[in-house]
């Protein structure tokens, strides 16, 4: 069989056929996820199919849900990795065109001299007409087709796609994270304004109560001791003020900057405090197999790991030639005049071949180094598999606890307030000293204090357990596939 009747036949069988493809096919890794929690259910937990997006949309706080809306809309990390989908997407579409001929067009013009002295022209007789000097005008259409006979293009276009998925699921995983940061922030703002309320209420209370102890004092009932007690007491609730300020202002600054706005915008709109909105009374969390395909982070570990997988198989493509068809036409001539002319139309075509055949050594160390950076990303995936159950049952365990810790709080406070009510009435009656009040008075502060920041605590607790479920990218506009252009050849 000729060379030519070969080439002929391994371009039609990657024309007809679309050819082989080389290096394995990809399968998803099975997830191996527990069939339940390990974790206690905490209260108002069930394992109901966990609800996939506008989870903020329980707590039914309308400043919340603005600022989420907002932030959607403006957050610089979303918009960055919007701007990255949209690099993988072309580089998605630049794989695809990879399979159509490469076709160029060029015209030139040139001047030129040639050497009278050249020793062939030199040693002829020539005319004193001869041109020495002459113009050369030059157009002409060229293109190049490499036929994917063993499917490398293919695989490339398959790892191409599998990275512009992963890119659509960062976008995704950007989109959780955000809504967690803001919710965060919110919460803690929030909860930083009651620990301020309480706070200045209790300075306010031991004023007045530093009030009576002097004027006890000054009427020969108390002793000078209780004045300078009361009054340290008074200086202590003072100094928790300030710190208390600065987080409040901390997280209105945070806000604002995941809005995409300078730190100082939202602080007027905040200012007012407003109660922390109340934990739903339902929270469904679904099973543990439910989170490795809700989860954005574990779906991006899966594409990278389909998109290496691909990878294989462009390296295992050099082992086998390479199949072009070239061509190209024009005209040329040393005239415009003749441009045009029946001689001056010029072509060519014909099929080239490109084989790496004493380059074997550098192939192979190609293919075994996509293949560990293949095994890389499978490790990677299995990983990110573990990470997801581990965030999803460490934030279980912390709301949990956090409930049961906050209910203990709860009755430590009212304990604490019976108790301050009977001392002050066993002081008045000359029953207890003035140092016990005061002990009384500061335990039932301090318990006050840690219940509001119990429940901050668990507003933030389940905001971590909603996002190490997943949910909330749902809301954005996904990207479909039928919005590309072009699509691999099927085999």
């Amino acid at each position: 069989m000729s060379w030519t009747r070969t080439l002929g036949g391994l371009a039609a069988a990657g024309i007809v056929g679309g050819g082989c493809a080389v290096g394995p096919d990809y399968h998803p890794p099975a997830g191996h996820a527990p069939a339940a929690w390990s974790s206690a259910a905490g209260k108002g937990l069930t394992d109901r199919a966990a609800a996939s997006s506008s989870w903020w949309t329980s707590f039914r706080d309308g400043e919340l849900d603005s600022l989420i809306q907002r932030a959607a809309r403006s957050n610089l990390d979303l918009r960055a990795a919007e701007a990255r989908l949209q690099q993988a997407r072309a580089v998605r579409e630049r794989s695809a065109a990879d399979f159509l001929p490469t076709p160029n067009v060029s015209a030139s013009f040139a001047r030129a001299k040639q050497s009278e002295d050249q020793p062939l022209i030199g040693a002829l007789p020539l005319p004193p007409n001869f041109p020495f000097k002459y113009s050369l005008y030059n157009a002409g259409f060229d293109a190049s087709w490499e036929i994917d006979i063993f499917g490398g293009k293919r695989r490339a276009l398959e790892a191409a796609t599998a990275e512009w998925e992963g890119a659509i699921e960062a976008r995704n995983d950007a989109m959780v994270s955000l809504l967690g940061e803001v919710a965060r922030n919110y919460f803690e703002l929030r909860g930083n304004q009651r620990r301020l309320d309480i706070a200045q209420r209790n300075v306010k209370l031991q004023q007045e109560a530093l009030e009576l102890t002097r004027a006890r004092f000054e009427g020969g009932v108390a002793g000078e001791l209780d004045v300078t007690r009361s009054a340290a007491l008074l200086a202590s609730l003072h100094a928790e003020i300030p710190p208390l300020e600065a987080a409040v202002r901390r997280a209105m600054y945070a806000l604002a900057v995941l809005l995409g706005q300078e730190p100082g915008t939202l602080v007027a709109e905040l200012t007012p405090h407003k109660p922390a909105p109340p934990a739903p009374p339902e929270i469904p969390i679904g099973l543990p197999s439910d989170l490795l395909s809700r989860r954005p982070d574990v779906r991006r570990a899966e594409r990278q790991l389909a998109a290496e997988t691909a990878r294989i198989g462009v390296a295992e493509s050099e082992w086998f030639p390479k199949l072009s068809l070239t061509g190209d036409v024009g005209s040329e001539s040393v005239t415009l005049e003749k441009w045009f002319k029946p001689g001056s139309p010029f072509w060519s075509f014909g099929p080239s071949l490109q084989w790496r055949v004493l380059d074997f050594a550098r192939v192979r160390a190609e293919v075994r180094t996509q293949t560990a950076v293949q095994k890389a990303a499978l490790a990677t995936y299995e990983k990110a598999v573990l990470i997801a159950l581990q965030d999803a049952e460490n934030a279980l365990v912390n709301y949990a606890h956090e409930q049961n810790r906050r209910q203990a709080l709860a009755h430590e406070v009212a304990e604490n307030r019976r108790s301050l009510d009977m001392a002050d009435g066993m002081y008045v009656k000359g029953r207890t000293g003035f140092l016990d009040v005061l002990d009384v008075r500061r335990s039932l502060y301090q318990s006050d204090d840690q219940l509001a920041v119990s429940d901050q605590a668990v507003s933030v607790d389940l905001i971590a357990l909603y996002k190490a479920l997943g949910g909330g990218w749902e809301t954005l506009k996904r990207e479909p596939a039928k919005a590309l252009a072009f699509a691999a050849p099927s085999p």
